[in-house]
């Protein structure tokens, strides 16, 4: 009986409603902050870093929004790459516009753009859903890579037509820029990626999140009880694009340091994301955790195993790699729909009762 939930009791409706209502989960999370903030700083390297914890970082955040926005809400997007571009850009012009401004509220404002401009390319899911919808985000990620490489202006004029990100500090330690460590890197990532993970799983277990899963289940009956579904699909688009831009100015500014749109926010950007909720699993914040772990550790362990240890030649790996990934995640999806998340909730229900027979 690992996993325990009896003898648990609440005795106020503040202890009832809290983030992590049962001990057990509470204790894992604080265990999980401990080794994420204590531990891995000291043993981290710039490969460790570039090449495991800030992209599975990044990509979490950007799975949390997307998953807000697919997975709660209902609402199909393949546009996730065109706002995490937003993201990119408008960070990149508010650090060379007020390069005295914190690095941090040049993040935050870039999510702030992006919502906007998700909340505009929205506004189509009022009239139309499902494959249609589709269509029409897939139509805001081309034309949002269209308008990044055709306007110089948000480029500021650069004749490669790439954007740059210039060096910035964090309480005088460099977070941007070729001066910056693996450990600033990795804990200026897993600093954002905290709020937003909080702040996603408190808006999913209130009212919010209520109405976007009423919205999800069935519209119709949705706003026969009052569920308005104008605010409800605004905001989900709000709140989707917010964590989206987050992760696309963390891509751009302390991952990449250099990025052009095609390259960087390409649409299969968009399917990386999605797949990453389809396999961490619909509906489920620790799902975007599972999924963007899952598509970053794979291909960098594939990678070590063909090229490292088989030494295969490093194109052909390439190949083979994409064709392996490919392959896990069809026999995946057909052995397990419901993602990984689901997974972990069927563990939970064996360790409940572990070790006797069930």
């Amino acid at each position: 009986m690992f996993y325990r939930e009896a003898g648990d009791f609440k005795t106020t409706y503040r202890e009832d409603s809290q983030t992590f209502p049962i001990k057990f989960d509470r204790l894992r999370f604080y265990a999980v902050l401990a080794v994420a903030y204590g531990v891995i700083p000291l043993f981290i390297n710039d490969y460790w870093a570039n090449a495991v914890f800030v992209p599975f970082l990044i990509y979490a955040i950007a799975a949390i929004g997307l998953n807000v926005l697919v997975g709660y809400a209902g609402q199909v997007s393949l546009g996730t790459g065109g706002f995490m571009a937003v993201g990119a850009y408008a960070c990149y012009k508010l650090m060379t516009a007020f390069p005295e401004v914190s690095i941090f509220i040049h993040v935050l404002l870039a999510g702030g753009v992006t919502a906007v401009v998700g909340v505009l390319f929205g506004l189509p899911s009022l009239r139309i859903k499902g494959f249609y919808l589709a269509v029409a985000t897939l139509a805001a990620q081309f034309f949002l890579v269209w308008l990044f490489n055709k306007v110089p202006w948000f480029y500021n004029y650069s004749a490669s037509g790439q954007i740059n990100a210039p060096d910035r500090t964090i309480f005088g330690v460099f977070v941007t820029g070729a001066q910056t460590s693996a450990m600033a890197k990795y804990m200026f990532c897993l600093v954002m990626l905290t709020i937003v993970a909080v702040l996603a799983r408190n808006l999913t277990r209130g009212t919010v999140g209520r109405n976007w899963m009423a919205i999800r289940d069935m519209d119709i009956a949705a706003e026969i009880i009052g569920v308005n579904p104008l605010t409800t699909k605004m905001t989900a688009f709000m709140v989707s694009s917010f964590f989206i831009g987050i992760a696309g100015a963390l891509f751009f500014s302390v991952y990449l340091g250099a990025a052009e749109v095609g390259e960087a926010f390409g649409i299969q950007k968009s399917f990386l994301i999605l797949f990453m909720v389809i396999i961490g699993g619909l509906g489920s914040i620790f799902g975007s955790f599972a999924g963007a772990a899952f598509l970053v550790l794979l291909p960098v362990l594939l990678k070590n195993l063909l090229v490292g240890a088989l030494n295969w030649p490093t194109d052909l790996a390439a190949h083979i790699e994409l064709m392996i990934v490919g392959a896990l995640i069809v026999i995946f999806l057909i052995a397990e729909p419901h993602g990984l998340a689901q997974l972990w909730r069927v563990a939970k229900e064996k360790l409940r009762l572990w070790p006797f027979p069930h």
